[in-house]
């Protein structure tokens, strides 16, 4: 089909996706990003056959993924979650980066660059996809949304870095060189983004923010843009980018404009998950291989396995190292959704499959066991979270609350 008519069916799925979350809401919840992954892939090649991407859609997609990081990395307090969680938070990501690729190796027969993949891979958290959960729950200003916020950040950022110094298809000192490049400029600009900003910035974004002009909506994809191209400038992935991109906007934003910023977020959220982002995880669908994974009796095993590695590697560090203060059900719960991902996931089997590391079964095996991990795990957690002490009617406010993210 050609561009028009798969953007057409793209957007119609996107569109079909909350009414069929609506639909089930009452019997079972269901994580939106599922229905929006299935209806790709039934209307994918490997089914129906109607829709397949090209180099517009798959622009699109980028850009939808680059959004969802872009508001993972916004909606980061950094002032709340600095001191000892944040630093239990960064001591957990290393481990499981060790755990993960040590475990990698055993499974790839000793390859390195297989067992970076997929080691990488394990340690990643949907941010993107968590945060809405927590934040349409109310619980993301709260203590627990903050603790999340750390160690998801630290488990969306850490496997960015890591494909740019272990996948990047350069010598490690080189990208480290040019991640260290890229990090100085991105100091510069949280440096700048923490100066006074001149009075007629809030007023040109409170007089043009619902006009045609959107000033800030403007200057806030200007930024994103920037440092897309910053990132591409020096051969970094530009998720990296995207999440740097998030943190200076809120900073700019808070500081130069606060009683517009949530405002200008919210238009900025419309823009992302009315549209991109949806695009984003439909396209997912689509492209992925289901021919390889139902074909391939060890891919189709291999699913289980990768959904219980993504516990085990990055569930049991945060676990342990979860601070003292949160009780066993809200550590578990922390552990789950930690462990939930899929756009990183998606990212870095991309790039083992284009640079020839993994095959597209291995990719498949990941990709659905990341798929399942977000319809899993975040209900498991919920689940723990309404069970345990300190949760005052979660029961009830899960039973009356028919959440967009579920």
């Amino acid at each position: 089909m050609s561009h028009p008519g798969t953007l057409v069916l793209i957007l119609a799925a996107a569109v079909l996706a909350p009414l069929l979350v609506h639909a089930t809401g009452r019997r079972v919840r269901i994580p939106l990003v599922i229905f929006e992954i299935a209806l790709g892939i039934l209307m994918g090649p490997d089914v129906l056959g109607w829709a397949r991407p090209g180099d517009v859609v798959d622009t699109l997609a980028d850009l939808g993924l680059s959004m969802l990081i872009f508001l993972a990395g916004y909606e980061i307090d950094f002032a709340a979650v600095r001191g000892d969680t944040l630093r239990r938070a960064l001591w957990s990501w290393p481990l499981a980066l060790v755990a993960g690729i040590a475990l990698a190796l055993l499974l790839s027969g000793g390859d390195v660059f297989e067992a970076f993949v997929i080691g990488t891979a394990l340690t990643s958290t949907t941010l993107g996809t968590v945060l809405p959960m927590l934040r349409d729950r109310g619980e993301l200003r709260g203590r627990f949304g903050m603790v999340i916020s750390a160690f998801g950040a630290v488990g969306e950022f850490g496997p960015v870095i890591a494909v740019a110094l272990l996948l990047s298809g350069r010598r490690p000192a080189e990208s480290a060189a040019l991640l260290a490049a890229f990090g100085a400029i991105t100091a510069a600009a949280v440096f700048w983004a923490l100066r006074p900003r001149p009075p007629w910035f809030a007023r040109l974004t409170e007089l043009t923010l619902h006009s045609s002009g959107q000033f800030a909506v403007r200057f806030v994809m200007l930024l994103l843009a920037c440092m897309l191209g910053l990132a591409e400038v020096f051969g970094l992935d530009v998720l990296l980018g995207a999440f740097a991109a998030g943190v200076l906007t809120r900073l700019v934003l808070h500081r130069a404009a606060p009683a517009s910023s949530g405002e200008v977020l919210g238009k900025v959220e419309a823009m992302g998950f009315g549209f991109l982002v949806p695009l984003f995880y439909v396209v997912t669908g689509i492209e992925f291989d289901l021919d390889a994974l139902l074909h391939d009796p060890v891919a189709l095993l291999l699913v289980p396995g990768f959904l219980l590695l993504f516990l085990l590697v990055h569930g049991v560090p945060v676990y342990l190292l979860a601070p003292r203060d949160l009780g066993r059900p809200d550590r578990a719960a922390l552990a789950l959704f930690t462990s939930t991902c899929l756009p990183l996931v998606v990212a870095i089997t991309t790039i083992g499959v284009d640079q020839r590391l993994v095959d597209t079964e291995q990719a498949a095996s990941l990709v659905g066991a990341a798929m399942v991990s977000v319809l899993v795990f975040p209900l498991l957690a919920t689940r723990l979270r309404a069970r345990g002490p300190g949760v005052p009617g979660a029961v009830e406010a899960e039973e009356a609350r028919d959440s967009e993210a579920w």
